[in-house]
């Protein structure tokens, strides 16, 4: 049972993690032309994502939206069937919020990432029909390596934060889901005829 239950308030500075720090070579990320203009909604990019998807009854509904830069800002209600402890969010909830509001970024970059580090703080506790406002960005780009942090505040987008988290993102080919998703599901999304949802549906996975 998860819970993320800390008794009080944010622990001290993030110990440094070398496979979550850019290196010196790194870049800057670069905002892809053809992005979402900031402000808009950028939708679920799969229906079935656990995250973001409209079809899972059970699922986060997390929206995001474009922000400035390499940015995005999300929304997430926790509802009864996310708990942890009673009335309180499940943290492998909450760490799936940042990883989706994380993953979204990848579309303002139009690329194909798979998450491949989330290095996770919980700082307080989230009751259960709280609004978990989301903040991620971007910070370094590395070859094929994306760096990136969010921030979940409660009480509104400048309230006090109960989990934040660090990423490092991994660029891939479509073939790593074709190989490794199940068949059905790969079939049904590569048939698509929206060819923007086709490629979304390929956007992020672990």
């Amino acid at each position: 049972m998860s819970t993320a239950n800390s008794p009080g308030p944010a622990p001290g500075p993030r110990s440094d993690s070398r496979a979550l720090t850019p290196p010196a070579d790194a870049v800057a990320p670069v905002r892809h032309p053809d992005a979402p203009a900031p402000g808009e909604l950028l939708g679920a990019h799969y229906d079935h994502c656990f995250g973001c998807g409209g079809a899972q009854p059970h699922g986060l509904h997390l929206e995001a939206r474009a922000g400035e830069g390499v940015s995005v800002s999300a929304e997430f209600t926790v509802k009864p069937a996310h708990q942890g402890a009673p009335g309180l969010a499940h943290g492998g909830v909450l760490a799936t919020a940042l990883d989706e509001t994380l993953g979204s970024l990848n579309w303002l970059l139009r690329v194909i990432a798979v998450t491949g580090r989330l290095e996770t703080d919980f700082v307080r506790p989230v009751p259960v029909d709280t609004v978990l406002h989301l903040q991620a960005e971007v910070t370094a780009v590395a070859g094929r390596k994306i760096y990136s942090s969010a921030v979940g505040r409660i009480g509104g987008p400048d309230g006090p934060v109960a989990v934040r988290a660090d990423a490092l993102f991994i660029e891939v080919k479509v073939d790593h889901f074709i190989e490794n998703g199940r068949p059905e599901e790969i079939r049904a999304a590569m048939a698509d005829p929206d060819q923007i949802r086709r490629a979304r549906a390929f956007e992020v996975n672990p």
